[in-house]
């Protein structure tokens, strides 16, 4: 027993992973063809609530449907009893199902009151329903009652309770009048949730005799309501005066006395209090109070936050409603309300339980035979629920004994099923709050795998959306579902495959590659079966450009674009819609591959337009909106009214607006009396109004018109109004721009802009000018002019402000009272020059000036700055020559003691002076003061060049700064070599005296490109750089770097610094200065053309590119990166060729190139030293004669001796041209024919043409001197053999270009 114990809970983890996957994945199929002889137990698929409240008025209708193989069969309990549903006639059973309708029209609804249950039962099991509650909605009346009439103090809370009848379900409470209106609510008056209306405090107007509760009933959609109930409020004096006379003192509703007083809770009472909820449900908490004024209410959680999501507050903030309450919102909830004279807390302990609610439901299983499964019924609650089993609605402990099955609490272990046991179990779990029931069926099959998916199904998706491949099938045990693509990669359950439970293969984002063919194979011990499907992954269908909202004026056209990309495959279908429905048949629409153009636009064109593109897979739509505007219409029936002296009211009728809104009017004018002809903006006013207000000028003759402004435009102005002339009146207003400026010294000109004819309000326009010395006690001084812009008063002081009026006078009065204006009369120079003027050196090139500035009279005007002068006389150099600079002038302005003067040459003398300046000019200098400026640092050097460029060496020479800025102290050169990849290489540092100017720096890389960088220096430091870049020249050997100076010691006298190098690589990017090539050489041998070229860049392509002269050719290319030379191989003798050299880089489009020089290639190459004068030839040559000789007298002494040796005829017999005589005439051996005078000697060379061109080397080798390979041994001696004429060898014919062997030309010598 205890090792079942020990067993059970490990076997049965395991087998809960494994059979709950098993029953979702087998579902029995509702397809037809699979269902059929396929047994299944009964399954619930409709019931009833569990709490039915009918309506009376109604028949009963208690729902039960199930499915199962075979059909079910029905029946019922009521009450824990059988109902035999044929034995009462008022009760019928649908066919085919177990729903009852019950018909009460003439029976008591009371007698079929009571708790339900369905049972739905075949030859495989038996289900249950719920049990249901049956009970009738009831909405009874009113206990009849007598309200009293209630007489309350002002300012006093009140209560009216409702108390509604009980109801089914509880009715909902509302307060109105007899005139069946609701009574306001508010912050003050409130109804509660039990009905009840709370007064916080109460008002005289609330004095009424029908407060009337009623109270709705849902199901029976009845209202009952109360007796009404009267409420009078009374004030202090009203009861005063009329209470003892009128009413029993004890009738009287007393209270607290009228005034303020603090809150209190009317609901509910106390400090604290306590309320339950259960889980899912909504918590409302309700705090109503009382006080005056009355009193705010908030809410708060103690120990934690409200659930924001959750929280709503009614009924203004005394109703606080949490929905979907959970066991977190336990706890203490405090209300709080709060009034000027203080503050009240109440205390609300909340509770959550809950009903049994489902943490996992038994599910239905379908086993195979000696399969083991486990049913679990997973549930939850407050207070913790009891959990029964049954089978087949019996309880299980009464059910037939079966050895198979184990119960263990909330699960039941099946173990090795056998045929036959199919069952339904059922769970029920409950507490006091309520309880939970599931069926859950136990089918026992045996079936080999079907696909239920139709083979070679072809699935087309849009690329990045899911793709879903089905394998429905079905099979006991589960068939396992396995996935290949293109019948050969197996599909793993990873991304970006989802292999679901149910078979189904899904792509989350499907993308082009994952088209394909798709095998699923359904496999169980019964046997195995596959199907194919087809994926094709589309692209999608999307608007590129959408059309665009377009407001169109009137008769012009409107063009939509709506450009789209869709999938090749696909067929697409574009259409255009106008307010949703099919364009107008009008031949001014067109509609175009990817636009709408519609025509000659019309007000009945408006609209919104919209580009569908189908496909069979997906569409996209845009849509925009098409507005026809035009100008508004003219204003129309201009009328005035309300006219005075100053104003009057314009009105007219606005035309039309023609679909854009008119955004304002325009008022004009036209004065026929000053400017006829001329019309005026006078005002504008909003596009809703009708009518202006217009302020109007005197002596004026007026003429007014409107126009209306939209988006489109102005209208045309309307007709103009009728002529309205204003009476003539004195001015309004006085010139304006008052000012008064002395232009000379002992003047003072005071101007003014005059006034329009408009603006004089009538005729005889003057302007009466005043003015006076200020803050000088005198009268002012006036003078009366006529219409003009200006006055000139003579004979003031230097200087001074004046106090200026400017008035406007016509013949019927004087203009307002004028502002009064300070101007100043003329200026004239300053007198006097600043004084203490002194100087602060702070640098080379800074210094700071310090002046006590001029007295204020002296300064005779308007103080406008200091201007310091300052000059550089000389320069501290000795050898500098004394050439004084062109003199520099700084502005200080206001009225400054100091500044400073940037810029200034160090080592240099400088003197300056200081004036004064005013709006007239410059007063007299100061004292000229002379400072010196200490050393800096120098400028650059005034040139770097590299003169001579060696195979491992560079000569360097400068020239000193153009200013020294100091005595100079030397130079330093650093340089670094630069790579073919634009890195530098480290840095190499040296130092020389000032008198020296050149460096030969030797044992330098060959063919290597160096930057150097060169500066001067002074006690204060080295100046800036000047850089230049040299290469050079090629070397094929490379030798560590030296350093050998022309005038200074071959070592540095200070300490080089360091040379790094990086673990990447000691290179950095440098960017190229100077020209990238410089001279370029070539030469011609027998091999090629040789090209030697000086470069100075750092580019990473170089090239040699050459075609032939006046050939329209592609130049041709070859790559000679890292070189400085070249040879051209291949080029045929006797052309002439182009030729240059190129470089480029492919970060950088800049090509750098040499001029093109031209190679001309000899016919025949030829050396260019002449052989037959060099003395080792001839030495040759007379050894070889005397070699010969030698021969001769050996054949003759044998001649002799035989005396029968036929040499003549031998001779002629082999025509053997090494032995044949030579003719007398030319020197030449005899008898050659033509076809052996072009054989060559054996381990000579042909030209390219096959033959040696004896008319151009019969008599020399001088044309030999460039000859090729091979021709001499280092002594100079011939390496050629001299053996007779034979047979043809193999290079006759050979088509090299390399110059012939010098041997060839021995026919001539020989």
């Amino acid at each position: 027993m205890d090792g079942n114990r020990k067993w059970v809970p490990g076997f049965e983890a395991v087998l809960l992973i494994l059979l709950s996957h098993t029953a979702v994945a087998l579902e029995v199929p509702l397809d037809p063809k699979v269902l059929e002889g396929l047994p299944q137990p009964p399954t619930i698929t409709l019931q009833s609530p569990k709490d039915y409240i009918f309506d009376p008025r109604e028949n009963i209708v208690i729902h039960c449907e199930a499915k199962g193989k075979p059909q079910p069969s029905f029946s019922w309990t009521r009450n824990g009893s059988h109902f035999d549903v044929e034995k009462d006639s008022k009760v019928l059973m649908k066919p085919g199902s177990g729903t009852l309708v019950i018909d009460i029209s003439q029976e008591k609804a009371e007698a079929y009151e009571g708790t339900y249950q369905c049972t739905a039962h075949n030859e495989h099991g038996t289900a249950v329903s719920n049990n249901i509650i049956i009970r009738q909605s009831r909405s009874p009346l009113w206990s009849k009652e007598r309200n009293e009439a209630i007489v309350v103090q002002m300012g006093v809370s009140l209560v009216l309770q409702c108390r509604p009848p009980a109801g089914l379900p509880p009715p909902v409470i509302f307060w109105m009048d007899n005139n069946f209106q609701r009574l306001p609510l508010d912050k003050r008056v409130s109804q509660a949730l039990n009905g009840d209306l709370y007064f916080s405090n109460v008002l005289p107007e609330d004095t009424r005799s029908d407060y009337i509760c009623y109270a709705r009933f849902p199901h029976t959609q009845t209202i009952q309501q109360k007796q009404p109930i009267s409420v009078t409020v009374l004030d202090m004096e009203t009861i005063n005066a009329t209470v003892a006379a009128l009413y029993n003192i004890t009738d009287f509703y007393s209270g607290s006395p009228e005034g303020e007083r603090r809150p209190g809770f009317m609901l509910p009472l106390g400090t604290t209090s306590t309320q339950m909820v259960l889980r899912g449900e909504t918590l409302e908490l309700e705090c109503i109070a009382d006080g005056l004024p009355t009193p705010d209410i908030s809410w708060q959680k103690d120990g934690g936050e409200l659930p924001s999501s959750r929280t709503s507050f009614h009924n203004f903030k005394k109703t606080l409603k949490i929905s979907d309450v959970n066991e977190a919102d336990g706890g203490a909830y405090r209300c709080t309300a709060t009034n000027n004279l203080g503050t009240v807390h109440h205390i609300i302990k909340v509770t959550v339980n809950a009903a049994p609610f489902w943490v996992s439901a038994p599910r239905n299983l379908i086993l195979a035979p000696n399969e083991t499964g486990i049913l679990t019924c997973r549930v939850s609650g407050e207070p913790k629920p009891q959990i029964s089993w049954f089978v087949n609605g019996v309880p299980i402990e009464n059910a037939p004994e079966d050895h198979s099955r184990k119960v263990d609490d909330d699960t039941v272990i099946l173990s090795s099923v056998q045929s036959g046991s199919s069952a339904v179990y059922q769970c029920n779990a409950s507490n006091a709050f309520g309880y939970l029931m599931a069926n859950a069926f136990v089918s026992v099959l045996a079936e080999p795998p079907r696909v239920l998916t139709p083979p070679n199904r072809v699935y087309q998706v849009i690329t990045n959306s899911p793709a879903l491949l089905h394998c429905a099938s079905f099979g006991s045990p589960i068939p396992t579902i396995t996935w290949f693509k293109d019948s050969q990669i197996s599909i793993k359950n990873s991304d970006p495959y989802v292999i679901h439970e149910d078979g189904t293969l899904e792509i989350h984002v499907a993308q082009p590659l994952n088209s394909g063919k798709y095998t699923c194979i359904a496999t169980n011990n019964l046997g195995i079966k596959e199907n194919h499907v087809f994926l094709e992954v589309k692209e999608p269908t999307r608007i590129l450009k959408q059309p665009e909202y377009k407001v169109v004026q009137r008769g012009l056209s409107a063009v939509f674009e709506c450009k789209v990309k869709h999938d090749p495959s696909l067929v697409p279908t574009m259409t255009w819609l106008k307010d949703k429905g099919e364009l107008p048949d009008d031949e001014r629409f067109e509609v175009d591959t990817d636009s709408l153009i519609i025509k000659d636009v019309t007000d009945e064109d408006e609209g919104t337009y919209t580009c569908i593109m189908n496909t069979t897979l997906d569409q996209d739509s845009a849509s925009a909106m098409l507005t026809v505007v035009e100008k508004p219409d003219s204003p129309a029936d201009l009328e005035l009214t309300d006219q005075t002296e100053r104003t009057v009211q314009l009105t007219w009728t606005p035309g039309d607006e023609h679909n854009s809104p008119t955004q304002k009017f325009l008022i004009q004018y036209e004065d026929l009396l000053h400017e006829p002809g001329v019309w005026i903006n006078l005002t504008e006013v909003a596009g809703t109004s009708t009518t202006a207000q217009l302020n109007l000028s005197p002596y004026v003759y007026y003429s007014f018109r409107v126009r209306a402004l939209n988006n489109v435009g102005y209208s045309e102005p309307s007709q103009p109004s009728r002529q309205y002339r204003t009476n003539p009146a004195a001015p309004d207003e006085n010139p304006s721009d008052v000012h008064g400026v002395g232009l000379e010294p002992g003047n003072l000109v005071i101007s003014w802009t005059p006034l329009t004819g408009f603006q004089s309000n009538g005729p005889g326009l003057e302007y009466k000018v005043q003015w006076r010395q200020k803050d000088i006690e005198e009268n002012w001084s006036s003078k009366n002019v006529a219409n003009v812009s200006q006055f000139v008063v003579s004979g003031t002081p230097t200087y001074v402000p004046y106090e200026i009026k400017v008035q406007a006078l016509n013949d019927y009065g004087s203009g307002p009272d004028p502002e009064v204006v300070i101007g100043y009369s003329g200026e004239d120079l300053p007198l006097s020059a600043p004084d203490s003027v002194r100087v602060m050196v702070h640098s080379s090139t800074l210094a700071e000036v310090h002046w006590e500035p001029v007295a204020f009279p002296s300064v005779r005007g308007k103080l406008q700055g200091y201007k310091v002068y300052y000059c550089r006389e000389r320069g501290l150099q000795e050898t500098e020559k004394e050439t004084k600079q062109e003199e520099q002038v700084l502005s200080f302005s206001g009225n400054r003691s100091e500044g400073r003067l940037p810029g200034l040459q160090p080592y240099s003398v400088y003197s300056l002076f200081v004036k004064v300046l005013n709006s007239k000019g410059e007063g007299p200098p100061s004292p000229s003061k002379t400072f010196e400026t200490p050393e800096g640092v120098p400028e650059q050097p005034s040139f770097l060049n590299v003169v001579n460029h060696g195979m491992d060496s560079l000569t360097l020479e400068w020239g000193p700064p153009t200013n020294n800025n100091g005595r100079l102290a030397g130079y330093t050169l650093k340089y670094q070599p630069v790579n073919y990849t634009s890195e530098l290489g480290p840095v190499k540092v040296m130092t020389f005296l000032a008198n020296e100017t050149t460096i030969t720096l030797g044992n330098l890389n060959a063919s290597m490109l160096y930057k150097f960088y060169l500066s001067a220096r002074t006690i204060k430091g080295p100046g800036p750089d000047i850089t230049q870049e040299a290469s050079t020249a090629m070397d094929t050997t490379r030798t560590q770097p030296t350093v050998e100076t022309g005038k200074g010691p071959t070592e540095p006298p200070h300490p080089t610094s360091p040379i790094t190098q990086s673990l990447h690589s000691p290179f950095h990017k440098v960017p190229p200065v100077g020209p990238a090539f410089g001279t370029v050489n070539t030469s011609v041998s027998e091999d090629g053309a040789v090209i030697t070229w000086e470069y100075f860049g750092h580019h990473k392509n170089v090239y040699v590119e050459y075609i032939v002269e006046n050939s329209k050719e592609d130049w041709k290319k070859e790559m000679v990166n890292g070189s400085h030379s070249h040879m051209i191989k291949g080029l045929k003798p006797g052309m002439s060729y182009r030729v240059r050299v190129v470089a480029k880089d492919a970060a950088d489009p800049t090509v750098h190139s040499t001029d093109e020089v031209l190679v001309t290639v000899p016919a025949v190459p030829s050396r260019q030293v002449d052989i037959a004068t060099q003395g080792w030839f001839i030495g040759l040559m007379c050894a070889i004669a005397l070699l010969i000789l030698v021969l001769l007298i050996v054949c003759f002494i044998k001649r002799n001796k035989g005396g029968k040796y036929p040499v003549k005829e031998k001779e002629d017999a082999h025509q053997d041209p090494e032995i044949q005589p030579m003719k007398e005439d030319d020197g030449t051996f005899g008898e050659y024919s033509d076809t052996e005078d072009h054989k060559p000697l054996k381990g000579s060379r042909t030209p390219s043409n096959g033959t040696v061109r004896r008319d151009e080397s019969d008599d020399s080798l001088v044309d030999y001197g460039e000859g090729g390979d091979g021709q001499f041994n280092e002594d100079g001696s011939f390496i050629g053999q001299y053996s007779g004429k034979k047979e043809k060898d193999t290079h006759e014919g050979n088509e090299s270009s390399e110059a012939p062997s010098p041997v060839n030309a021995m026919n001539s010598f020989v």
